[in-house]
């Protein structure tokens, strides 16, 4: 699927995106699970670092859908319809605050040679892919899709993640760092490194979701919430292990520079 497919539609339509997604969009039906089509099909070749949820839920996919159809009604190419619209949506909200402290916080902006995360949501979009485990959103009994039943285990979300984030880390090539935002997209991307896409030199994997219903969790990673104070709900142990993973293996890539990452060859 591509804009494309959907131009005609999108530079007519008066739709409310923002309410619900409108039955032309739909994709696939597998039980309770829809998938949408929504403008997030832009890849940035040439990216040093992937960020990468789970799917864009109604909020992101009304945004992009929203933005594309602003610049094709404009006279915009497509090409640079999805791009705009990928950008403007990926990561909106609270969510792109948290992502942006957590990443600073452990160092990656360094790694980078920019002042701060922040930065690859404007002035240096070019050195980010943003992207999800499910490219295109999900919804489960209509509502946003988070996780569970596990990708892996239907069909057509297991077709999203061995069609359109494999092509993605293959047009990608093995120069980039991969974040998964939570230990869902975690097991979706060791799935594929067990298929040879990459190497776990690649994957900085352990930070906790930016979703503001995860906000203690955050605030422990980020120092801000003492130990005693945690929740049940919070195990500190994991995180703190975490941050001790993430952090040995920034400082090799920063030793030893991100171009060094040799994946592989990939599996068909």
């Amino acid at each position: 699927m591509s804009l494309e497919q959907f131009s005609s539609l999108l530079s007519t339509s008066n739709h409310n995106f923002a309410n619900a997604l409108p039955v032309e969009l739909l994709l696939s039906s597998e039980g309770g699970l829809q998938t949408f089509y929504a403008p997030f099909d832009h890849v940035n070749a040439g990216a040093r670092i992937v960020l990468c949820g789970i799917t864009p839920g109604l909020q992101q996919a009304s945004r992009a859908l929203d933005e594309a159809r602003q610049q094709l009604q404009a006279g915009a190419s497509i090409e640079h319809a999805k791009q705009a619209a990928k950008e403007t949506a990926s990561f909106a909200g609270a969510m792109r605050s948290n992502l942006v402290n957590m990443l600073d916080h452990v160092g990656v902006h360094m790694l980078l040679g920019i002042d701060s995360c922040a930065r690859l949501f404007d002035t240096h979009r070019y050195l980010v892919h943003y992207t999800s485990a499910l490219r295109y959103p999900v919804f489960l009994d209509g509502q946003n899709y988070s996780g569970s039943p596990s990708m892996l285990s239907r069909a057509s979300l297991r077709h999203q993640v061995e069609t359109h984030l494999a092509e993605e880390i293959r047009a990608l090539g093995p120069q980039c760092l991969y974040v998964p935002l939570g230990p869902k997209v975690t097991e979706v991307f060791q799935h594929l490194q067990g298929k040879g896409l990459l190497k776990p030199e690649q994957l900085l994997d352990g930070l906790p979701h930016p979703s503001g219903a995860n906000a203690e969790r955050i605030s422990y990673f980020l120092g801000g919430k003492p130990r005693e104070q945690l929740s049940s709900k919070t195990n500190a142990a994991t995180l703190d292990a975490a941050k001790t993973r993430i952090l040995a293996k920034l400082a090799i890539l920063q030793r030893e520079g991100l171009n060094e990452l040799n994946p592989r060859p990939l599996s068909e």
